[in-house]
């Protein structure tokens, strides 16, 4: 029976590698995914700009309409009206409960008596035409109000992760594709017209839950089209829709700088996602999977013409791929609880679970820090995002050259090393600490970019949506918390470096605790991973074929 299984493990993979397990058909895949991959990086990076807080002051038009400054200029105004903080500069928060006119004269204001703003605040429009901080006045002491947007899309990304993961496992990649684009498209574009503060947090989660199903369900959808030697080339292209994303939202965002219109222009590639979806085939695994072979053979026999390999298509019937699954058939719907039900699967799951809570928290604790380091928020965002192209390619060489594990544990080793850094330069050194932030920008792109591919090849076909979704659910626990972990900056100030470095340090030593997965074939069954055999020799994969073929004739 051993040898059996590990025929009809090989026997899909080389049904793939006869029909071109990387051909048009597969290119066809990558491209309609890119569409609505482009949006993902756009949302997540959305609270950037929109949640930006600009420079700000206390509102002082109704003294002025009461006529108490008289025929004062407005430095003098503020002269009387607000105190000064450290850096010479009106203070944001604050005002005097009475205009001080003997500061015209004398500049100490140490010692006067202050009190919150009492008519609103004056924002400077200068870079962004409206935000969320100045739509609903969440600065001072309501401006973790307006941090924590970002956490609220997240947590419905990480509750979406969860669910589409499930779904997809049971109801097809195909179709919890169309919920996705369908229900991200409709909740974002309705948080642009939201009326209050708290219903665009409740659109915001709920947008979050939506989309986070296009990544999710597209990743896997690729790696089980394409044969073993394009996994990582599949797996490199799918992430750099994240780079062009994440390089074309600061020019979008520069030229559309009211939160409202920002929102939509975002989310509307999703219509076009919609309109290309009918062209998505199902994945021909999860069909063989659950029994499906009709279908599978619909799909395959479409691969097969598009890929101008005819001459196999008739090879391909119902009846061969009904052959394919000897052992554990999807006669029974799998979920979270197999995870955890058999010891190597629990602990492939704790492993992964934390490899992604660290890789996304160092990268997204990095990205949402544009404005920490004095320089322009567009062009700091640009920089994030350009740098992930030499990381994604050198991720493509490292991959095979040094393994998928390597990769992943230097990359995080990196990210780490890169925030220790900085926590040591100088506050002052703004362009040299945004030079090493960018550096670990990269390492944590690269540490992203593997870990989709490398946790895909960990989880058997039964589970391996399942076990991506709560990957990606344990990555939006790591990213909903980064924008809080960020605020800790008032407590210490270098202990949000403190914590991500420490975060992306233990993730790596996790990550070097995981099986290497580099030429092996995709393990099937569960069993395959409790047996040892998290992946395949291919030589080996081979061998059984061989002997397999020897026996039977």
């Amino acid at each position: 029976m051993v040898i059996i299984e590990s025929t009809w493990k090989m026997k899909f993979e080389h049904l793939l590698s006869d029909i071109n397990g990387f051909g048009r058909f597969q290119i066809m895949i990558i491209i309609i995914s890119f569409i609505a991959r482009f949006t993902l990086p756009c949302h997540f990076m959305l609270g950037n700009f929109i949640a930006a807080m600009p420079s700000h002051r206390c509102d002082l038009s109704a003294l002025d309409d009461e006529g108490v400054f008289g025929n004062l200029t407005q430095e003098q105004r503020l002269t009387v009206s607000i105190p000064v903080q450290e850096d010479g500069t009106p203070s944001s928060c604050k005002m005097f409960p009475e205009p001080q006119f003997h500061l015209l004269s004398n500049s100490n204001d140490s010692d006067l008596a202050t009190v919150p703003c009492q008519n609103g605040w004056v924002y400077d429009n200068s870079t962004f035409k409206s935000t969320l901080a100045t739509e609903w006045d969440l600065v001072c002491d309501q401006k973790g109000q307006n941090k924590a947007t970002a956490t609220i899309f997240f947590m419905g990304v990480m509750f979406g992760a969860m669910t589409y993961g499930s779904l997809s496992d049971r109801f097809g990649r195909k179709t919890m594709l169309l919920v996705s684009y369908i229900s991200g498209m409709l909740f974002g574009i309705a948080s642009a017209f939201s009326t209050s503060f708290i219903m665009f947090a409740v659109l915001r989660f709920f947008t979050g839950f939506g989309i986070t199903g296009i990544v999710i369900v597209s990743s896997v959808l690729s790696v089980e089209w394409v044969d073993i030697e394009h996994r990582k080339l599949v797996g490199v292209i799918d992430s750099l829709s994240w780079t062009f994303g994440n390089s074309m939202i600061p020019a979008i965002a520069y030229c559309v700088n009211d939160w409202r219109q920002l929102t939509i222009v975002v989310t509307s590639p999703l219509a076009l996602a919609i309109l290309t979806w009918r062209w998505i085939p199902e994945s021909a695994r999860w069909l063989i999977a659950n029994g499906k072979f009709e279908k599978a053979n619909f799909y395959l026999q479409q691969c097969a013409q598009m890929n101008q390999k005819q001459e196999f298509a008739s090879k391909i019937t119902p009846e061969t791929l009904s052959g394919i699954i000897v052992t554990q058939r999807k006669d029974r719907s799998y979920s979270y609880l197999d995870l955890v039900r058999t010891p190597k699967m629990r602990r492939l799951a704790l492993l992964t679970g934390i490899v992604w809570y660290g890789v996304a928290s160092t990268y997204y604790g990095i990205s949402f820090n544009i404005t920490g380091f004095g320089l322009n928020i567009y062009l700091t965002q640009f920089v994030y995002g350009a740098i992930e192209l030499p990381a994604k390619l050198s991720v493509y060489y490292l991959l095979d050259k040094v393994g998928r594990r390597n990769t992943e544990v230097g990359s995080l080793l990196g990210a780490g090393i890169c925030l220790a850094v900085n926590i040591f330069l100088p506050r002052d050194m703004s362009v040299l600490r945004t030079v090493v932030a960018v550096l670990g920008k990269g390492c944590s792109a690269a540490s992203f970019t593997t870990v989709v591919l490398y946790s895909s090849e960990l989880f058997p076909t039964v589970v391996r949506q399942n076990g991506m979704g709560y990957n990606s659910s344990m990555g939006r626990l790591g990213v909903s918390l980064a924008p809080l972990i960020l605020l800790l900056d008032e407590v210490w100030r270098d202990l949000p470096q403190v914590l991500l470095c420490s975060i992306a340090l233990l993730a790596s030593l996790m990550a070097r605790m995981l099986p290497e997965t580099r030429d092996r074939c995709l393990p099937e069954t569960i069993q395959d991973i409790e047996d040892g055999q998290t992946g395949y020799d291919i030589a080996s994969s081979l061998n059984s074929v061989i002997s397999v073929t020897q026996i039977s004739h």
